[in-house]
């Protein structure tokens, strides 16, 4: 009987994902496991098998293990992995096989290429670049509205940040974007007429608030309470300076309005300026001119005293 040998380790996108996990190019691998980088990129792109004693060089290089596992003898396999991970081990009934198995997660991006048909960086960011703005190479992109034949520079199909402090950033805002989440306050010891919602990180971590406070129109306006539904007033929106551009604004808005849902609330009213403006336009706020307007009075001011001038 012929014997099926157990899957293999695909060894260059495990090295590739061992170096992403370890945050370091080929040529700072290269460096620290003594293996020329020349050779770490031919086994990285599948061109050439290492020795054994290559790929633990690569391994310790990151402070990782390489674990082999046999099963008994004349029942199964042996199966080497490149790096530390958990194997299928017998079970001791002398019926199993070792598995090799790679327990880093794979590289996000492997699957893309450059026109070279090379692929990027392993340890990089990689996003595809569907128009000028997502690419750093295009300075030109925020300046001019150009069709696409017109571009001065052809748009490549992904690209990167090499700067390590920008790229840290990045992953930890894409962590953020994941990992908050958003919640109702009703144990502060607030009226049930005031509203509070907080974004937080698993860790308690504030990140974000929005306040609003209900408001009697009948009140307001001094018609009967029956002729008016409840309605809100948006207090503002809050977001860690740290934390914008990440949807954290807009989670809260989302969590505000699922609450006027639940509870019967037909409106919510804002006043907002300069960037403000812009966010709330974008949470489906419209004007209203008819209702609130913002006045100023600028006197001229004497340069010589800091104070209004006389009427003289």
């Amino acid at each position: 009987m012929t014997e099926t040998m157990p899957p293999l380790v695909d060894l260059a996108a495990t090295l590739r994902a061992l170096r992403r996990a370890a945050d370091l190019s080929q040529r700072e691998l290269a460096e620290r496991s003594g293996v020329p980088q020349a050779t770490l990129a031919r086994i990285e792109s599948g061109a050439r098998e290492p020795r054994f004693g290559t790929v633990e060089r690569l391994v310790r290089a990151v402070g990782g293990r390489i674990v082999i596992s046999v099963a008994p003898p004349g029942v199964g396999l042996v199966a080497v992995p490149p790096v530390s991970g958990p194997l299928d081990e017998d079970d001791g009934t002398g019926s199993g096989e070792a598995e090799a198995t790679c327990s880093l997660p794979a590289v996000p991006h492997d699957e893309l290429r450059d026109r070279a048909g090379r692929r990027y960086p392993a340890h990089l960011d990689v996003w595809p670049v569907r128009e000028p703005r997502d690419w750093p190479g295009a300075w030109w992109a925020d300046w001019y509205n150009l069709p696409p034949e017109r571009h001065p520079l052809r748009l490549p199909p992904a690209t990167y940040e090499r700067d390590r402090g920008y790229r840290d950033r990045r992953r930890r805002a894409e962590q953020v974007r994941r990992e908050f989440r958003v919640r109702w306050v009703t144990d502060d010891g607030r009226p049930d007429t005031a509203w509070r919602f907080v974004a937080e990180l698993p860790g308690g971590e504030l990140i974000g608030e929005l306040r609003a406070h209900e408001r009697s129109p009948h009140l307001l306006y001094g018609f009967d309470e029956e002729r008016w539904p409840r309605e809100l007033v948006l207090d503002g929106v809050l977001v860690d300076g740290e934390h914008r551009r990440l949807g954290v604004g807009r989670r809260l808005v989302e969590a505000l309005l699922g609450r006027m849902e639940q509870v019967d609330v037909a409106r919510v009213a804002a006043v907002a300026d300069g960037g403000g403006v812009a966010f709330l336009a974008a949470c489906g706020f419209r004007g209203e001119a008819r209702r609130t307007v913002a006045l100023a009075l600028d006197r001229p001011v004497s340069a010589a005293s800091g104070r209004p001038r006389s009427g003289r």
